[in-house]
């Protein structure tokens, strides 16, 4: 748990999560994420990090424990604006990338003329404005993450929860992506919660990796990434970088043991 003194964006306390069919997939788990942090949840397939970003994002709630997430300064629950970035982008085949991008304010039923300013400004942000009319069926997979990514932008979301939006995409769009993401971060200065299986995406991207054990997942390890920003290609290459690679890698080693195929 962060001991930093800064304000806390997100606050998990005792937090656990019990499925109707007696699967504890959660917890205890406590958890501070600082404001204007990048922190990364990291662990197997099945060790609760998606439920943690559901229970944060208020689509699930939690079996015990608390969640907070600040407004206006103060830690409550209920009261945040939050951008969700799924694994799939989760498109509107039939709607063009400005249409799918608007869908926040229509389902807000907000103004117009409000909205058109703020998908542009979004689209922009994530290199798309040339692609505004295009359809999904026009555009390759990293692109179609970069049109997800706007729609969880365009509200101007204090808290961005991303759950493995990279996993399917190739080595190279991964990497273009993930250092676009470090610009916006740096620009935007959201606090940005992400998930992950890649030991090298969670080190690369973030100033904090949680490590979690295997289900019910709890906090087995915790790293912080001290290379001074901005990072570039210098950093992924560097000997700094593999000597956090390691260190994470043997923390994550004990939530493989016993799991199938390990």
């Amino acid at each position: 748990m962060a001991s930093d003194t800064k304000a806390a964006a997100v606050r998990l306390r005792g937090v656990t999560k019990i499925y109707d069919t007696g699967v504890a997939a959660l917890g205890p788990l406590d958890l501070d994420v600082i404001s204007g942090e990048f922190v990364s949840l990291l662990g197997p397939s099945g060790c609760g990090k998606s439920t943690a970003l559901r229970l944060i994002a208020g689509l699930s709630a939690p079996s015990a424990g608390t969640v907070e997430l600040a407004h206006r300064g103060a830690l409550r629950p209920g009261s945040h604006r939050i951008g969700f970035v799924f694994q799939e982008p989760t498109l509107m085949p039939w709607a063009t990338v400005r249409d799918n991008v608007r869908l926040p304010f229509r389902l807000a039923h907000a103004p117009a003329a409000d909205a058109d300013v703020r998908i542009d400004q979004a689209l922009d942000q994530v290199g798309l404005a040339e692609f505004a009319d295009a359809y999904p069926r026009e555009l390759s997979g990293g692109m179609k993450m970069r049109v997800s990514l706007a729609r969880a932008l365009v509200t101007d979301p204090d808290i961005l929860l991303m759950d493995e939006p990279f996993a399917a995409l190739d080595e190279i769009t991964r990497f273009r992506l993930n250092n676009d993401l470090l610009t916006l971060w740096r620009s935007l200065h959201k606090t940005v919660i992400f998930v992950t299986h890649s030991v090298f995406e969670s080190v690369y991207l973030s100033q904090r990796v949680i490590v979690m054990t295997a289900r019910p997942g709890r906090i087995g390890a915790e790293f912080r990434i001290t290379s001074p920003e901005p990072r570039g290609e210098a950093f992924r290459t560097s000997a700094e970088y593999a000597a956090f690679c390691r260190e994470v890698s043997s923390a994550l080693a004990p939530s493989y043991a016993g799991q199938p195929g390990a």
